[in-house]
């Protein structure tokens, strides 16, 4: 099978899932990563799952935050891909490189000086995991510019239709991760015992040999990096562009992990069991929304390319297919989930009391799992065209709806329960209104009679 994949020819199902499965394929791998880390850290109690937990949510509102460079930047590289205007693509590639870099490197530095203030925000309650917590942040917070900078190249290559290198990198990454974690948390083949900080570390050796693979292909790339000048400025102009179409859902991308952050502080009131159960539940639950990102993102550069290249019939179709293929999965998730919270639990932990909680939880957002990756895709899809407003602002009123329906219905007889009630809620109503508005879009958008005899040939 070819390396690259042809966005703007063939077989749209087939140009799709080439693309796509192999994307999918790296966040199941970042699943594993941080189920590896779960597994392992899980033997050290559930305090400790607790700070783990907590630096994950860091480094999501980092990913958050550095949409200001990845998302203009994919989308503009892949529109100008599909028009065949390499130099172009070349040049917003190269603003957003820079960007991602000042970025990483200024929450980096933030992540580590700041810690403890920052630590305090979550409300955790024991002292050794408060110290656990800083570590852990400390360490993959401090040097996030790893993690972001490789997600930033895997979604440049992902645009020139190469999804397999991204995987393969991410393959050995986590082989790396998979040793490491236990060798540097328990101290085996007599390495000193670690305990977080192994985790920590181990998880910072894989980033570093993820994008050191990535870092080369892009020297030897002849598609999009051989028109990458590092050694000059980047356009301003670029850079402006990349923001203007970034910023939306920037926001909205921030936004999600600051509410979880209050969310998870919430949560920490009914003690650091319940903190411990909800980190594992959301890890699981990634299984749903990570495996759905890594779709969206081949989905956002088949779009933008077909978009870029003006073959519309060709964009919208794919879009069409995309969420039916998404829908089938969202219900699969959803029942593995529901029917499969309490033997997952027991994987991670013997704790009755967390596994009751997670129990509670897989179950409660399970059943809107579908929504959740209509969310994604639908978010995605119009980012596509360009249309970054619509799904920031529908996202951002219904993800902050959830902190009032939480504190009323933590209030009431569900108690914890209500704040995964909370979430599952805003996800439903995100969910069907993004879906409504891609559907509305597809259906206005005009395709010249031409271009679909055209679309036909080429599928026949």
């Amino acid at each position: 099978m070819a390396k690259r994949v042809d966005l703007l020819n063939g077989n749209i199902a087939s140009s799709l899932t080439r693309l796509a499965f192999p994307l999918m394929g790296i966040s199941c791998l970042q699943i594993a990563y941080n189920l590896t880390d779960i597994f392992w850290i899980g033997k050290l109690g559930a305090g400790a799952v607790a700070a783990v937990g907590t630096g994950g949510l860091l480094l999501w509102l980092s990913q958050g935050i550095h949409t200001l460079a990845q998302l203009g930047g994919q989308v503009l590289v892949a529109q100008k891909l599909g028009a065949h205007k390499s130099e172009e693509a070349g040049m917003y590639a190269h603003a957003a490189i820079w960007m991602s870099i000042s970025i990483s490197l200024i929450l980096g530095c933030i992540f580590y000086f700041g810690v403890e203030p920052i630590v305090s925000i979550f409300g955790l309650n024991d002292p050794i995991v408060i110290q656990e917590a800083q570590i852990y942040i400390k360490v993959t917070c401090g040097m996030v510019i790893f993690m972001l900078l490789a997600k930033l190249l895997t979604a440049l290559i992902t645009t020139t239709g190469d999804s397999r290198t991204p995987l393969k990198a991410t393959m050995v990454g986590l082989v790396f991760n998979m040793i490491l974690d236990p060798v540097l948390i328990f101290g085996y083949f007599g390495f000193p015992e670690m305990g977080v900080f192994g985790a920590a570390l181990a998880t910072i050796i894989a980033q570093m040999i993820v994008l050191l693979i990535l870092v080369l292909h892009c020297i030897k790339d002849q598609h999009l990096f051989c028109f990458v000048r590092m050694n000059k400025a980047p356009n301003v102009n670029a850079c402006t562009r990349i923001l203007r179409l970034s910023i939306p859902t920037a926001l909205q991308n921030t936004l999600f992990p600051l509410i979880s952050i209050y969310m998870a502080n919430l949560t920490a009131g009914f003690g650091d069991t319940a903190v411990a159960a909800q980190r594992i539940g959301s890890q699981v639950e990634s299984v749903s929304w990570m495996a759905t990102d890594g779709f969206a993102m081949a989905v956002n550069s088949f779009v933008a390319q077909n978009y870029g290249a003006k073959n519309m019939a060709r964009a919208k179709k794919g879009a069409y297919q995309a969420i039916l293929m998404l829908g089938v999965y969202g219900l699969f998730t959803s029942v593995f989930l529901i029917f499969g919270a309490k033997a997952i639990y027991q994987i991670f932990l013997d704790d009755a009391q967390v596994i009751e909680i997670g129990i509670n939880y897989l179950v409660i957002v399970g059943f809107t799992q579908v929504f959740l990756c209509f969310e994604i895709l639908s978010s995605a899809i119009l980012n596509a065209f360009g249309k970054t407003l619509y799904p920031a602002f529908i996202a951002t009123v219904f993800t902050g709806m959830r902190i009032p329906l939480a504190l009323f219905l933590i209030s009431t007889a569900l108690g914890l329960n209500g704040i995964w009630f909370a979430l599952s809620i805003s996800t439903l109503f995100k969910g069907v209104l993004l879906l409504g508005v891609v559907l509305y879009f597809l259906r206005k958008i005009q395709v010249p009679e031409n271009e679909l005899v055209k679309e036909v040939e080429t599928n026949s």
